[in-house]
């Protein structure tokens, strides 16, 4: 299939698609006039990225845990895993410094408020 319908049957637009091979994470075989051909398992390929992202992996961190996709072991599963788990803890300690941020935030609005306040009463 071409990649206008790779798209359309992914639900991803052509350029994600081009950004993919960019990055290593699709393959496709070129036709004698340079037109990118995709097999049908392409589609599922792209689903899986798909979720990869929405879980917040770059495409770096993608590309580090496709061996264990492309040829599942007890080797490449136990780096995939150790992999998202440090990803994990990356996204933990970003919350926690989001939750910090948010929180002083909380207070900057409530002095904000106090002195709003204060120029009301004055």
């Amino acid at each position: 299939m071409r990649i206008g319908e790779l798209g359309a049957r992914a639900g991803v637009s052509v350029r994600a698609l081009r950004y993919y091979e960019e990055q290593g994470l699709l393959t496709s075989t070129r036709s004698a006039s340079g037109q990118r051909h995709y097999t049908q398992p392409a589609v599922e390929r792209v689903t899986f990225l798909q979720r990869m992202y929405a879980a917040g992996l770059s495409s770096r961190t993608i590309a580090e845990l496709l061996p264990c996709v492309d040829a599942p072991s007890a080797e490449t599963s136990a780096a995939a895993l150790e992999r998202m788990a440090e990803e994990r803890d990356r996204l933990t300690d970003h919350i926690a410094e989001l939750i910090r941020t948010r929180d002083a935030l909380d207070g900057l609005m409530a002095t904000n408020r106090a002195h709003r306040e204060s120029l009301r009463t004055a």
